[in-house]
């Protein structure tokens, strides 16, 4: 059987195995068995030396159109099978939008955070105002404004945490908060009525139930005709606001 007899009968093989393809696993299996470097088509192209010389662009052209074509063929069929492989894979992950969602569980405000914000809402319906200050204050302030000098024992009873010695140190109350809003204050455009709310810190190492941290709020009222009864009321509406009547 001469070379092109031969490309023919393997071209009709070719075919019969494309057309039997299952599988990428197939495909591939054809591509190395006749496209390969043992193949049937380029072992044919190794006996090109043994045919007449004028046959040679011949059988060449043959073997060349050949090989392309089952390229092709092979290329479409996996196109085919990798496409309907993803069809199948998406149908199997598909989401139904229609089942309910999970419930991710959401935390609460903090018990802390909480009371707080109902005592600011309580003063502020009675026409205070809020005030916050910084938590690193100065000694001027956090001490000597409250008449608190160096050596005065109430000292000893808000031993804190200096960031410079003497100078600077974390606020043990927020009391300091007051004076800063009343250097602040223009007294001439109405009294002052004010909260401040606030994290204080105190080094409380000598009593293991007290925290390094814990909270105030402080109340200022500088007006006219202020006395004791406005505070016993206000303590008083405080209370009940807060803990019932």
């Amino acid at each position: 059987m001469d070379i092109i007899s031969n490309l023919q009968a393997i071209e009709g093989q070719i075919a019969e195995e494309i057309q039997s393809i299952s599988s990428l696993d197939d495909v591939q299996a054809i591509r190395v068995k006749y496209l390969g470097k043992k193949g049937p088509i380029t072992e044919a192209l190794r006996h090109m030396k043994d045919i007449d010389p004028s046959e040679r662009p011949k059988v060449g052209a043959y073997a060349n159109e050949l090989k392309n074509k089952v390229a092709k063929e092979l290329d479409q069929k996996q196109a085919v099978l990798e496409e309907e492989a993803l069809n199948q894979k998406l149908m199997a992950e598909t989401i139904d939008v229609t089942l309910p969602g999970k419930q991710h569980k959401l935390g609460s405000q903090h018990v802390i955070s909480q009371v707080m914000e109902e005592i600011e809402d309580l003063f502020l319906d009675l026409g205070y105002i809020i005030v916050e200050g910084p938590e690193i204050e100065s000694d001027y302030y956090n001490f000597k404004r409250m008449n608190l000098p160096e050596d005065h024992p109430a000292r000893d009873m808000q031993d804190t945490f200096y960031i410079e010695k003497n100078q600077v140190l974390l606020r043990t109350h927020t009391s300091p908060v007051q004076a800063h809003a009343m250097d602040q204050h223009d007294f001439s455009k109405g009294p002052l009525q004010m909260i401040s709310p606030g994290k204080v810190y105190r080094r409380d190492s000598d009593d293991a139930t007290h925290s390094h941290q814990f909270h105030q709020i402080e109340g200022l009222v500088v007006d006219k005709n202020i006395g004791l009864s406005d505070l016993k009321g206000t303590l008083e509406l405080f209370a009940r606001h807060l803990f019932g009547a």
